[in-house]
């Protein structure tokens, strides 16, 4: 039995009455389109209905699909405890869907935060559902920071145990749209929140699922969404079928984006296998770029696939021009993964002979010894987007007014600690992000006396 149905819905807690105390009525065609999704949901009758949530237990590397027999929740953090709400989860499908992660070796299961609450991206949609359909089961899962195609790969894991359970179940991805579309909203204004609500309603309602995949992340951060990686987990749900998408509200009157949609499955369409087109189109886009890489790149490719391939630092090969073996700079090797960073490691200073040693050393750094991440592994190589930057000596600057984020790169230093950041960033805009973020690094707090220096960089693709 594949899904039923999928809708995507806003969790605002001012929407239940208890809560809003009134205030709820500045949304009421969010409230009517709520309701009407909960009388389909009713007339299909599920025996699971599957919840994906912003709220819920959320890991950078995992995604945690919630254990137990069940979980209880109320509004109480709200002001309004007497709303309540005890559910029973579908254990066999949580452990098919478990099964499925261990034989897949995909990051998804019950380890981790237990987590009994059902936090209020779980109840916003549970209140609407439960007025009109008291039987099922429900399975509550989190999201992931791992890039959006995997997002999309869960889904098709629970559409997959779905399938094998033979469980009616419907899916619901609860979450909000941009926070900044109201100069008087909670978070503010952004130009990139009204433009993520019309392209995101535009998407969810022709049904282009593949287009959800195209979103950039460092937009959909500027624009403050919670609710996208939840909506791709549903697409993946629904891959490979032909979909009836109805958009039925959008309202952004609080600041906040208040979508809801609906899908209904409607046969087989070999054409909607979204993720086997992304990988297509990365796989060229990455190729093509491979072949334009420059001698620096080339250099570091070879270098960690040699290492994570065989265990061994090779040699300096021939054929490098002059520069790279005269020549002794700090460099900076970063890999990303479907436009995620995946590692970075460099030096600011030379520690070694040459560039070409400097690049060596550190593309197997970046690859296998950055704390931050699980070293690369052979599967990994084909899809990995690397760039090296070659570093200029570093500069004593009496202030920030002498760094530029697009130009310099910072050094901040604090006795003993210290951090750095690149110049030219996604998402690092200004230059007090810029120190921030390089003070962050370093474990510099907030107050402690700081020295700048800046410095250029040259960077190959």
């Amino acid at each position: 039995m594949s899904i039923l149905a999928a809708f995507t819905v806003p969790h605002p807690p001012m929407i239940v009455p208890a809560v809003g105390r009134g205030s709820e009525k500045q949304i009421e065609a969010t409230i009517r389109a709520y309701e009407r999704a909960a009388d389909e949901i009713a007339a299909l009758a599920p025996e699971t209905i599957i919840i994906s949530s912003p709220h819920s237990v959320m890991y950078a590397d995992y995604f945690h699909i919630s254990p137990g027999e069940g979980a209880s929740g109320s509004f109480g953090e709200f002001r309004a405890p007497q709303v309540r709400f005890d559910e029973k989860y579908d254990t066999v499908l949580v452990h098919e869907t478990e099964r499925l992660a261990s034989i897949a070796n995909f990051p998804a299961g019950t380890l981790g935060n237990k987590k009994p609450e059902l936090d209020h991206g779980t109840t916003v949609p549970l209140y609407f559902i439960r007025q009109k359909y008291t039987g099922g089961m429900i399975m509550r899962v989190g999201l992931s920071g791992l890039p959006l195609i995997e997002n999309y790969r869960f889904g098709k894991l629970i559409a997959e145990a779905v399938e094998n359970t033979g469980r009616r179940a419907v899916f619901v991805a609860s979450g909000d749209l941009s926070h900044k579309l109201q100069d008087y909203g909670p978070y503010g204004f952004a130009p990139e929140g009204p433009e993520y609500d019309k392209r995101i309603m535009d998407v969810l309602g022709r049904g282009a699922f593949g287009e959800l995949l195209d979103f950039d992340e460092t937009f959909c951060d500027k624009a403050a969404e919670c609710g996208h990686r939840s909506f791709v987990i549903m697409a993946g749900a629904l891959d490979g079928l032909s979909v009836k998408a109805s958009a039925l509200s959008h309202e952004d009157v609080t600041g906040v984006g208040y979508g809801i949609c609906t899908f209904y499955p409607a046969g087989e369409d070999s054409s909607r296998h979204f993720d086997e087109e992304y990988d297509r189109k990365a796989g060229a886009e990455l190729a093509a770029k491979r072949d334009k890489s420059d001698a620096y790149v080339k250099l570091a490719r070879l270098s960690l696939e040699s290492f994570i391939l065989n265990g061994k630092t090779i040699p300096i090969p021939d054929g490098l021009p002059e520069e790279m073996l005269t020549k002794r700079a700090g460099a900076f090797v970063s890999i990303h993964k479907h436009g995620q960073l995946r590692g970075c490691i460099g030096t600011i200073l030379p520690t070694t002979g040459s560039v070409a040693e400097e690049i060596i050393t550190n593309a197997i750094s970046a690859s296998t010894k950055d704390p931050r991440f699980d070293p690369i592994t052979a599967d990994e190589l084909e899809w990995l987007d690397i760039s090296v930057d070659v570093l200029g000596e570093p500069e004593d600057i009496p202030s920030a007014d002498m760094l530029d984020v697009k130009r310099y790169g910072v050094i901040v230093t604090s006795g003993y600690k210290r951090g750095l950041l690149l110049p030219d960033l996604d998402g690092v805009d200004t230059v007090e992000q810029q120190i921030e973020i390089a003070s962050r690094k370093g474990g510099i707090r907030p107050g402690e006396p700081v020295k700048l220096q800046r410095f250029e960089v040259i960077r190959h693709y």
